[in-house]
């Protein structure tokens, strides 16, 4: 009785599907191997959208970079009006920016 069974399962259409992975088994697995090696390509940690994405993260920073460096650059500037020699023009603009001062006969007008 299990030969029966087992010739029954050797004509079923399950044995056809086996025929043709076996004869076809290079091709099979040939497509596999591209469809792997492209779906790398394009997507993930070293594929070619994260490359574009990185690249624009790297070009932010550099943007960042510069603005950091010209503020930090001002700012240094105006420590150094304040400290080694003092600039009696830039004390003045501070004065009458922060405290409303002016000299006599002098009008100001708020923003």
């Amino acid at each position: 009785m299990s030969l029966e069974i087992k010739q029954k399962w050797l004509k079923s259409k399950y044995m056809g599907f086996i025929k043709i992975f076996n004869k076809k088994k290079f091709t099979l697995i040939s497509i596999f191997l591209f469809l792997y090696v492209i779906l790398n390509l394009f997507d993930g940690k070293r594929g070619l959208i994260s490359y574009f994405e990185k690249k624009n993260t790297i070009t932010n920073l550099y943007k960042e970079k510069k603005l950091l460096t010209k503020k930090l650059n001002f700012i240094e500037k105006k420590n150094n009006m304040l400290t080694d020699f003092i600039d009696v023009d830039y004390l003045e603009t501070l004065y009458r920016k922060k405290f409303m001062v002016g000299k006599k006969d002098e009008k100001i007008f708020i923003e």
